[in-house]
């Protein structure tokens, strides 16, 4: 019986800390050819709303080397609405590192992760409209391509209504 005890107990813990991990709404990575995000280089991301009366997260993703030559990332983010047929576009400033040049987020070796948000109204934005929504990114840094670049992404993560 103790064996049993063994064996099963990490499996249950295994499951109720996996449990507790939010999955996004909506995930989606764009690898960048050599490692150099170009202005033409625009990865679009669709995804569809049905809760319009849910708050979402939106979060850039980028991946990039110890090498990246900046402390930030300047985006232009084109927006179309379902039903739209032209897309908005909004200039945001992503931070990467604190002042001191240390990076913000999660690194192995020589590769840097980060999940940044990316709404302007704080935390979170409301989808007011049900349907395809597209969402463009491009880079808009003083130099073209941009290097050490190799992943860009967006996650889209429902909040839990409280």
């Amino acid at each position: 019986m103790q064996h049993i005890n063994k064996i099963l107990l990490p499996f249950i813990l295994i499951l109720l800390l996996g449990s507790c991990i939010s999955s996004p709404y909506y995930q989606k990575e764009y690898t960048i050819p050599g490692n150099k995000w170009s202005y033409e280089n625009m990865p679009s991301f669709k995804f569809e709303v049905t809760d319009t009366t849910s708050l979402y997260n939106l979060q850039f993703l980028i991946r990039h080397t110890d090498a990246y030559p900046y402390s930030n990332i300047w985006l232009m983010l084109y927006t179309k609405q379902p039903g739209d047929t032209t897309f908005s576009k909004t200039r945001i400033e992503i931070p990467l590192a604190e002042p001191g040049g240390k990076w913000l987020g999660r690194g192995m070796g020589e590769i840097w992760e980060h999940r940044m948000p990316i709404s302007q109204e704080g935390d979170t934005t409301m989808l007011r409209k049900a349907g395809m929504w597209e969402i463009k990114l491009g880079q808009t840094m003083r130099i073209n391509p941009l290097p050490e670049v190799l992943q860009v992404g967006l996650r889209v993560e429902e909040r839990t209504k409280s």
